[in-house]
């Protein structure tokens, strides 16, 4: 079974872009520091524990994590045709 690259990018994509955005305002909601998630700003040019942080975030996850999903599929499809 090959896997369907954009598909299985979107999917990534949203799955990623949804947990740091509902993660980031659910610290948020709670009055934690974030000294977890923060750690998202070193990846993620102008990430912030904020609000608009959780906009930017969710941006940054839903690029990387349609990235991530489509080479994956990518190199899922390459290895399986080799076995």
């Amino acid at each position: 079974m090959e896997l369907d690259k954009k598909a299985y990018g979107m999917a990534t994509a949203i799955l990623w872009g949804a947990a740091v955005f509902f993660g980031t305002i659910f610290l948020l909601l709670r009055g934690s520091e974030g000294n977890f998630i923060i750690r998202l700003k070193a990846v993620y040019f102008g990430y912030t524990f904020s609000y608009l942080g959780a906009l930017v975030g969710l941006v940054w996850a839903l690029v990387t994590g349609f990235i991530g999903g489509w080479l994956f599929a990518f190199f899922y499809n390459l290895f399986r045709k080799k076995a």
